[in-house]
C-alpha cells in the first residue's frame, strides 16, 4: 500500500537514533524520548501546486518537526506520521 497525504500534509518517518550513556550502556527505545527528525516519504499535492510552497520540502529530505505534531500511523508493519506543513521547523541540509 502506498500513502498520497492530501492538501498541506506530509507523511515523514522518525529517525530512530541509537544512544548510549556516557559509560556505554545501549538504551532501549522504551526508555528514550521519540526523535523529532523524521524523513520525508510523501508530499500533499499543495506543495507541488502552491507557488509559495514549491521545492521547500521534497521526499527524501531530512526535517525537525514539532514535537507534538501530527498523527501516527502503522501500514505494511511500518510507522508513519501525518503532519501539516506548518509543523515542519526546519530542513537538514
Amino acid at each position: 500500500m502506498k500513502l498520497r497525504p492530501l492538501d498541506d500534509k506530509i507523511v515523514i518517518k522518525k529517525i530512530e537514533k541509537e544512544e548510549t550513556t556516557a559509560s556505554g550502556i545501549v538504551l532501549p527505545s522504551s526508555a528514550k524520548e521519540e526523535s523529532n527528525i523524521a524523513e520525508v516519504i510523501a508530499t500533499g499535492n499543495k506543495l507541488d501546486t502552491d507557488e509559495d510552497m514549491k521545492g521547500l520540502v521534497k521526499v527524501g529530505d531530512k526535517v525537525v518537526f514539532s514535537k507534538y505534531a501530527g498523527s501516527d500511523i502503522e501500514l505494511d508493519k511500518e510507522k508513519y506520521t501525518i503532519i501539516k506543513f506548518q509543523d515542519i521547523l526546519a530542513v537538514i541540509e
